[in-house]
């Protein structure tokens, strides 16, 4: 469900006809950028933080002059005039029709802007708040007062504030305050008279989005939306399934202002956690938002493909998320006899399914091994699963990585559709479970076993520690 755009993909849609005269309801913008002198240009607006979508292309003259034009509007957003794949200036796109003058060197002390007031304003404030920030950096430098660097910050907050009033239907200025942190009052002092950080903190939270239009679909076309959820999911948020799902629903009755910008949220939300990147066992998210807002037709689409594959995801993923119980198998060790998984008596069962010719199974087999070794007499067995190639294959494997201590299986002696049962898409896929086979985690990383399991240990120590602490008291009594 990769949906980002290849500048590759996009330039073929582009018409070849870019240089013709056009009507008065297309986009013209005329540019003399010195640094550019003979060099291909695209005028690209964002789509999300870090991806950009080429809308027409030019190529300079000797001087650094180039024209944009095309029959067509361009949509509203935040643009970039982009070389060799690196951006060189933006551009707020609203007004269609413009002309601008820089220098690649500092692109904003030498704007010129002719015939667009939204990117006269958005480079005027940069211009401003440029000169002030330099001034105060080298007032510091200087040992500057107290004093100065206060009345050139209140200069700075008065100028902001008279900037945002004046121009507050202009895009440019839906843009800052799309981009603004939230400005947090003096919050309440604890008993020990210090500030309550709690409080702090979810003001905070609670007016993250206060700034952002939702209503206006040209902030799409920007890195803000993106940057935003972001940080209130992964920083603001606990990354525990019972939180993320009402911050993700949060944001999808947001979103719901705008069609794209809906499917924008729904479709990055969805995209981050459909695999585990960062955070164990927060792919529950995934399943909640496929199955609230992809399966019910709230997230608009206009083809069944995707959802085809979104169903046969969640039929796959939701039964091995974090809490069930990990499908058995029964399969044959080494010497033949048949071992279900459900009857390996351990504290933790680690399932390692692997290929024995594939290159990152073998990277991680010294590793398997020394974990084990290291861990088994804590409860912990391993139960080696062998998919593919043949019997000999699978022995000589676990000769050569000695082994012979994990309760080793083959997996073609049984009929398993290992990617739909056990979601083995690519090898070593590794499980850990409890002592009735609960899956604690999924698609764990062998390196990632050590520091995991004693995470395990010290939460399984914190939960002893009331008992103990009940125990004595009633002792001491």
């Amino acid at each position: 469900m990769n949906r980002r755009f290849s500048f590759t993909a996009l330039l073929l849609l582009l018409s070849t006809s870019l240089l013709l005269a056009q009507s008065p309801g297309g986009h013209l913008v005329t540019a003399h950028i010195k640094g550019l002198a003979n060099k291909t240009a695209y005028l690209a607006h964002f789509y999300g933080a870090t991806q950009f979508t080429p809308l027409d292309t030019a190529t300079a003259d000797a001087e650094g002059r180039l024209v944009f034009d095309g029959p067509k509007e361009l949509p509203g957003g935040l643009y970039m005039i982009v070389v060799n794949a690196k951006p060189v200036l933006q551009l707020v796109i609203g007004e269609q029709r413009f002309s601008i003058e820089a220098d690649t060197v500092n692109a904003i002390e030498s704007m010129k802007v002719t015939g667009s007031r939204e990117n006269e304003i958005f480079y005027g404030y940069q211009k401003f708040m440029s000169k002030k920030y330099g001034e105060i950096g080298a007032l510091q430098k200087q040992g500057g007062s107290a004093a100065q660097l206060a009345a050139l910050k209140k200069e700075i907050e008065a100028y902001r504030k008279d900037f945002l009033t004046k121009n507050a239907n202009t895009l440019t200025v839906k843009l800052f305050r799309a981009a603004e942190e939230p400005e947090i009052p003096e919050a309440p002092r604890l008993a020990n008279g210090r500030p309550d950080s709690n409080w702090v903190f979810n003001y905070y939270r609670n007016h993250y989005w206060d700034g952002f239009d939702f209503s206006d679909e040209r902030l799409q076309r920007t890195p803000f939306l993106q940057n935003k959820i972001d940080r209130y999911l992964k920083e603001l948020t606990v990354q525990t399934v019972d939180s993320l799902i009402p911050a993700a629903d949060y944001l999808v009755s947001k979103a719901k202002a705008n069609k794209d910008m809906l499917r924008y949220t729904i479709w990055y939300i969805t995209n981050q956690y459909e695999e585990q990147k960062k955070v164990l066992n927060t792919d529950g998210l995934f399943i909640h938002m496929a199955e609230k807002y992809w399966l019910t037709g709230v997230m608009p689409l206009s083809d069944t493909s995707t959802l085809t594959s979104m169903r046969e995801r969640v039929a796959i993923l939701k039964p091995l998320l974090a809490g069930k119980i990990l499908p058995n198998v029964r399969l044959q060790d080494t010497l033949g006899r048949w071992r279900p998984l459900h009857d390996v008596k351990a504290e933790y069962t680690v399932t390692f399914f692997y290929d024995p010719e594939c290159g990152h199974c073998r990277e991680s087999a010294p590793g398997l091994r020394k974990f084990y070794e290291q861990n088994k007499a804590k409860g912990v067995q391993v139960y080696a699963v062998a998919i593919g190639k043949t019997e000999a294959q699978w022995k000589k494997f676990i000769h050569e990585f000695k082994l012979q201590n994990l309760l080793n299986v083959f997996g073609p002696s049984a009929p398993v559709d290992y990617k739909k049962k056990y979601d083995v898409y690519s090898t070593p896929t590794v499980y850990v479970l409890d002592k009735d086979k609960r899956i604690l985690a999924r698609r764990l990383p062998v390196e990632d076993l050590e520091g995991y399991f004693n995470f395990l240990q010290q939460q399984k120590l914190k939960k002893a520690a009331p008992a103990k602490d009940a125990k004595a008291s009633v002792k001491g009594k």
